[in-house]
This record gives structure tokens, C-alpha cells and sequence, in this order.
């Protein structure tokens, strides 16, 4: 997941029409999700969803945002929507560069040593930008997907995070992964309320 140093050269504001008005602050999305995967248990409950139905984060962290921060509720087809829109981007070069990175961290020979874990670092941070090209596009999709929600910003957010679960794993969320929505529900609460 994005490091907070990296957002700098990526930043992307976003104005998006809240109700009927402009937010008082700029959204931002990229710098929002790297707050919100710094949480409590956020990047632990993410990286489990991600094993168990090979998701997206970033598109689980733009759930979260649009739930809590736009109090957009999202139907299952706006996550598709999402999915779709980023996915070449996703598979194409966010997923070798993680490979790549992960790949260094113990082989080919000569990795691991000094040389290829400076390069490791450098596979990372390209790898972090990547995926602020990814949440920014995200960023931009929010006017259009979703409608404004009536349940409470963690419900809301709940529920567009079991969304993006069934779509990815083709199935209801099961307990663990229910679990791990919440605390990011209640994470995204706290970090954008």
C-alpha cells in the first residue's frame, strides 16, 4: 500500500458535488486511503481480504471513501464499474511491479544483499506510485458511481466494502472476512468523520 511520502507527486484534488454542494475541503483520495490503511488493524484486515478473494485494496479503500467520506452508498455494479476501470492498470503494472518486489526479497541469487535490496526499494517505490495512479482514477470515477446513502457512514461503508468482497470472491463474505470489513468500516469512521 502507498506510503505517505509518495502522494506529493501524485496528488490529485478532487472536487465532487457532497448533497448538492461542494465540500468545504478538498477530496482526496490518494491521500485518504494511504490515512486509512494507517489505521488500527486496517492494512492487517485489507491484506486478509486480499488473500482470501484476491481483491483489489485500492478498490476496497475507494468503497470505504465513498461510504464514509461522500456518504455514497454503492451497489454492486458501481463496484464492478470500479473493478473494470482500473483493472488493466491493476494487472499490467501494479501486480509485476508487486512481484517484482516481493521476488527480491529472497532470490533470484544474488538477492538478497545490499545491491538487490536498494533495488528492492526502488521496485517498492515505483510500485507505491503506481498504485496513486490507480487511486487517483479511482478518485475521478466518484461523481459518477453511486447515490447518496441513508444508513450511517459505517453502515454505508460496510456495506460497499461486502460488496466489493462478493465481487471479487463471486460469493458472500464469510465471518472471517465480515470481521475484517468492520474494522475497516469502523477505521474509515473514525479516520474521515
Amino acid at each position: 500500500m502507498p506510503a505517505a511520502h509518495a502522494v506529493s507527486s501524485l496528488h490529485l484534488q478532487i472536487n465532487v458535488t457532497w448533497r448538492g454542494r461542494v465540500p468545504d475541503i478538498p477530496l482526496d483520495l490518494p491521500s485518504d486511503a494511504i490515512a486509512l490503511y494507517g489505521c488500527e488493524g486496517v492494512s492487517e484486515a485489507c491484506l486478509t481480504l486480499q488473500e482470501r478473494v484476491q481483491l483489489d485494496v485500492n478498490v476496497l479503500l475507494f468503497a470505504a471513501w465513498m461510504g464514509v467520506r461522500l456518504a455514497r452508498s454503492m451497489r454492486p455494479q458501481d463496484i464492478e464499474e470500479a473493478a473494470i476501470q482500473i483493472r488493466q492498470w491493476h494487472r499490467e503494472i501494479v501486480l509485476p511491479l508487486r512481484a517484482v518486489r516481493r521476488r527480491l526479497k529472497t532470490g533470484p541469487a544474488p538477492a538478497p544483499n545490499d545491491h538487490t535490496d536498494a533495488l528492492r526499494a526502488k521496485v517498492q517505490s515505483v510500485e507505491i506510485a503506481a498504485e496513486l495512479v490507480e487511486l487517483a482514477q479511482l478518485g475521478q470515477l466518484a461523481h459518477c458511481l453511486g447515490h447518496n446513502a441513508s444508513a450511517d457512514a459505517s453502515e454505508t461503508a460496510a456495506t460497499n466494502l461486502l460488496h466489493v468482497v462478493q465481487y471479487y470472491g463471486g460469493r458472500p463474505a464469510d465471518i472471517e472476512e465480515r470481521n475484517a470489513v468492520n474494522v475497516i468500516a469502523a477505521a474509515a469512521t473514525g479516520c474521515f468523520s
